[in-house]
């Protein structure tokens, strides 16, 4: 079964499809990492993306098997899977090679099934390298991948409010813990709330526009998530009021960019992101670097950081801000993904340095 993708300049690039048989548009980035498809897939920060992997072989170690998200005692029996979320979040998938034998003792299925089951379609044979270099040049394009000949417009999910998309409708209680952490939800990944209980605090999560002004709770977490943070302008505006208490707060990915804002600082679209396990991350006014893992379309301007914020963390390799922290309280925020599901995890840390100050 032949397939395209098309990208906003006119490029075409054939190949064969895999997956669902369906046409689907968004926006194109790429990821550098070697393994880690399942987490990457079901981590809602993708929302919208068709995601090139560079690693020339995909699927040969198969998917895991799929719990049945459903809750159990404490609700965490969702928690107990190799997944990042309930479902798969990418809106599309470009490999350079297939592999539909798979080889691992944790593999239930090969990757097509899986594909097929979440409604996902993917194409492989292409020149992943190429298209990695376009988009290093360029910046992230609008794209589809047009099966069957049914084409479709393109589309810009940067333009609507992702978070409200993938983002959890309801609160839910983890853990027991004498401290209790609560968890503000913009399309978190599970290994967010494994972190934490591992470190022995109850988790309470709430959706992004939630009015926590009413909430017990020793700390904040603001987690992750897809697109602009100016479009959750009801999550900025909680922060902003969550200041004035004074306690703990930590920021992830779009959590320290939601952070920054509620500081009064701007936010600005990186030119193709940094979706990766290998990000190199410097601690300001050292040698020290952190590899990281990534997933990223947007930054924090810190030249815009008011006088009692500063830069925590920058990116080695370009310099843009990877984390922010207040001079005197205990707000703190990093770019990158401490939790790091896939991995590695040199800046796990980062959750032991927060659990201690509740």
């Amino acid at each position: 079964m032949l397939a395209k993708l098309i990208l906003e300049d006119g490029s075409v690039f054939h190949g064969e499809a895999f997956g669902s048989p369906t046409s689907v548009a968004g926006e194109v980035i790429f990821n550098t990492g070697m393994v880690g498809y399942p987490e990457s897939f079901t981590d809602p920060s993708y929302a919208g993306q068709i995601l090139i992997l560079t690693y020339p072989l995909i699927g040969n170690y198969g998917v895991p098997c799929p719990l049945p998200a459903q809750a159990g005692e404490n609700n965490l029996d969702i928690l107990k899977t190799d997944f990042e979320s309930e479902r798969i979040h990418i809106a599309g998938l470009v490999v350079s090679e297939y592999s539909r034998d798979f080889s691992h003792w944790s593999g239930h299925s090969n990757l097509d099934a899986w594909l097929k089951a979440n409604h996902i379609p993917a194409i492989s044979g292409l020149d992943t390298r190429l298209l990695t270099q376009k988009l290093r040049e360029r910046g992230s394009m609008l794209g589809k991948i047009v099966v069957h000949e049914k084409d479709l417009p393109f589309y810009d999910p940067n333009l609507e409010n992702l978070v409200a998309r993938v983002a959890q409708k309801k609160s839910a209680e983890y853990g027991t813990g004498k401290k209790r952490v609560l968890l503000i939800d913009c399309g978190c990944k599970y290994n967010i709330v494994r972190s934490l209980l591992r470190r022995n605090v109850a988790v309470r999560t709430v959706p992004w526009d939630w009015d926590i002004s009413k909430e017990q709770y020793d700390g904040i977490v603001i987690s992750n998530g897809p697109g602009d943070p100016k479009t959750v302008a009801a999550t900025v505006r909680r922060v902003r009021e969550a200041y004035q208490q004074d306690k703990p707060m930590f920021g992830i990915c779009l959590g320290s960019q939601i952070m920054a804002l509620a500081a009064g600082a701007d936010t600005y679209k990186l030119k193709y992101g940094h979706h990766s396990q290998n990000q190199p991350c410097v601690l300001v006014g050292s040698k020290r670097c952190f590899i990281t893992s990534q997933n990223h379309g947007y930054a924090v301007d810190e030249r815009s950081l008011p006088p009692d914020w500063e830069p925590w963390f920058f990116n080695a390799n370009d310099g843009s801000n990877e984390g922010i922290r207040h001079r005197t309280k205990p707000f703190r925020a990093v770019q990158f993904h401490p939790e790091a599901s896939p991995g590695p995890l040199d800046t796990g840390f980062l959750f032991d340095e927060f659990v201690e100050k509740l």
